[in-house]
């Protein structure tokens, strides 16, 4: 077959194209920020993982001149999942930043993997854990949500001034529920009040009688649920159904309207140490998370309805602000998709100075990777089915 000389370079200037649009789009594809996420929107951690993966949907998808791309997978609530998704994101798709897990399991599964592969990662749970001490894989591990210790030290506060003598505990039976109670214990031992009861229970279980009548037995002026979600619920209403009468307090896991749904009339009353998010309306104007709190429950019941913001969306956007705070920083260092941007972008996150978000005023250190203090921290109570901010 003889091929003249037009037809060669037509090929030939064909081939050129297809080259020089090849390189073109490796270029774009290179000058994007890949963002990879892992929350449980299914499973028992459910209504907190949804508006997480619905916060994401509102996030900037720019940042630094450069576009930002999310990638965003489903753990089911599932320590492995979670793992497994970690590994998807850095090894095929090759993110540049991690946000999630939803959990604290599934937030210290993670831990090696993305600390081993040097992706900075911002969880969405609760655990001081997660973040200290800051060793050489937690330089890798931030969050956004208020630490264990903080809430724990909120309860303790509060049951000492209502007059508490003796506390009970409840909690899951997992990392989120044993750190948990690792801080109300501290917490106790410094204001004197003793630990009576400590019991746990699966956030899958359907039934926690035994464990209520031993609480019950031993007679605590109040009792602390350490637990998150929907299932949190479980313990109030069986506490309710054998009538007890102390004071009830859960961990800020549950600050969404899913549980006053579920928990109905067994949580009235009930404390919890909370996000400004879930009352912002309440704050006075002089508190630093009000405006951001406002701009956010705006923007995400504009696309979700009305009532259905949560502290756990906050979450995310907070994880999200940080990052789009700290891309152009990182940017001048060095361009994304290589390790060296990576690094830039760890070290930009850990830098974060008086960075307003939802949740009150980020200041991190190279000891500190939440960066919040005492102001991203409210008490609330469960009133008339709605969250009342408390003085």
């Amino acid at each position: 077959m003889t091929v003249n000389q037009g037809d060669f370079m037509h090929r030939g200037l064909t081939a050129g194209a297809v080259a020089l649009a090849a390189l073109s789009l490796a270029a774009i594809a290179q000058a994007q920020v890949k963002i990879g996420v892992t929350v449980s929107a299914t499973g028992p951690a459910a209504s907190l993982g949804i508006p997480e993966r619905n916060t994401i949907a509102l996030c900037p998808k720019e940042a630094g001149g450069k576009t930002v791309e999310y990638i965003v997978l489903d753990d089911a609530s599932d320590t492995t999942t979670a793992v497994q998704n970690t590994r998807k994101l850095i090894g095929e798709s090759r993110v540049d930043a991690i946000i999630g897990s939803t959990t604290t399991p599934n937030s210290l599964a993670m831990l090696d993997v993305f600390a081993d592969a040097q992706t900075p990662t911002i969880s969405l749970a609760s655990s001081v854990r997660i973040i200290e001490p800051v060793d050489a894989k937690r330089a890798w591990s931030f969050k956004t949500p208020q630490t264990d210790v903080m809430m724990a030290g909120a309860i303790l506060e509060h049951a000492a001034a209502a007059g508490v003598k003796t506390l009970g505990y409840v909690g899951f039976s997992d990392a989120l529920g044993e750190a948990f109670f690792a801080e109300i214990d501290k917490a106790a031992a410094t204001r004197k009040i003793p630990l009576v009861a400590n019991e746990r229970f699966s956030p899958k279980d359907t039934s926690v009688v035994g464990q209520v009548l031993k609480l019950l037995a031993a007679k605590p002026d109040a009792i602390v649920i350490g637990a998150s979600g929907t299932p949190a619920a479980l313990p109030a209403t069986t506490l309710a159904e054998r009538g007890y009468k102390g004071h009830v307090y859960f961990n800020h896991g549950v600050a969404n309207n899913d549980f006053l749904r579920v928990g109905g009339k067994d949580v009235e009353g009930a404390y919890v140490p909370a996000s400004p998010v879930i009352v912002a309306s309440q704050l006075p104007d002089s508190h630093p998370a009000k405006q951001q709190a406002l701009q956010y429950i705006k923007l995400y019941e504009g696309a979700q309805g009305a009532g259905s913001v949560s502290a756990f969306g906050s979450y995310t956007w907070d994880a999200c602000a940080e990052l789009m705070h700290a891309i152009p920083v990182a940017l001048k260092a060095a361009q994304p998709g290589t390790a060296e941007f990576r690094r830039a972008l760890r070290d930009a996150i850990e830098a974060t100075k008086n960075l307003s978000v939802t949740n009150g005023v980020v200041n991190m250190s190279a000891s500190d990777h939440l960066g919040l203090d005492s102001r991203a921290r409210v008490m609330v109570r469960i009133q008339g089915g709605k969250w009342v901010l408390q003085p």
